[in-house]
């Protein structure tokens, strides 16, 4: 890359007409360097951006663009400082911000056995809530160790997607500790609808889908 923002560029224009595709390995990228005096986070972090594609795991995993990197939170503020806010995004749009080493995608082994929980947001409250939740992250405030992967934000209309997404679905534990904490970060009431989705029943109901579109009797 010829300059610290390369990668945002697919991101700013955010266009329909223009493809960005590019094979991503985490693994060529150098270690991530931390500057004396900032402050580590636990975990090393990847921000994604996508357009709304197809279900395919081979052809959503090409719609995946890698914007960054952050390893302290001074790292992290610097690379929310260049980001559209999920307001100015188009329809359909999603940015993730996954754990190092974990894709956002259902098939990836460490999302596989998990699931996530998703609130539908109206778009005057979806700015502040991507921000405290990606922060809560950030700064471990979920205290379910490991179990926590990632977060994805959909832009909809006329609401949008917040979910987080955690390894274990049978975990209840850890699962109901991150809806409360959820709920809480974010001052929700208590009868706030907020729902549990496994990634399996993800990944079986696209299956259906993709069998029935596979199915339709084909146009003359």
């Amino acid at each position: 890359m010829s300059t610290k923002y390369d990668a945002l560029k697919p991101y700013e224009s955010d266009s329909d007409d223009e493809d960005y595709n590019v094979d991503f390995d985490e693994s060529k990228l150098p270690p991530i360097e931390i500057p004396p005096g900032d402050h580590k986070l636990q975990s090393c972090y990847n921000l994604w951006y996508a357009r709304k594609g197809s279900h395919r795991a081979s052809e959503y995993g090409k719609s995946l663009h890698f914007i960054g990197r952050c390893a302290t939170v001074e790292q992290w503020w610097s690379l929310y400082c260049h980001l559209l806010r999920p307001t100015e995004l188009k329809p359909y749009r999603k940015l993730h911000l996954f754990k190092s080493g974990i894709k956002p995608m259902w098939e990836d082994p460490e999302n596989i056995k998990g699931g996530k929980w998703i609130l539908r947001l109206r778009k005057n409250k979806v700015n502040r809530a991507w921000e405290n939740v990606c922060m809560a992250m950030l700064g471990e405030q979920f205290l379910v160790g490991p179990e926590i992967c990632g977060i994805v934000l959909s832009t909809q209309y006329p609401e949008d997607l917040l979910s987080v997404w955690n390894r274990t679905a049978t975990d209840v534990g850890s699962t109901n500790r991150i809806r409360d904490v959820l709920k809480r970060i974010l001052n929700l009431p208590a009868n706030f609808p907020i729902e549990y989705k496994p990634h399996s029943d993800s990944l079986k109901a696209t299956k259906v889908l993709m069998s029935k579109s596979q199915n339709l009797p084909k146009e003359d």
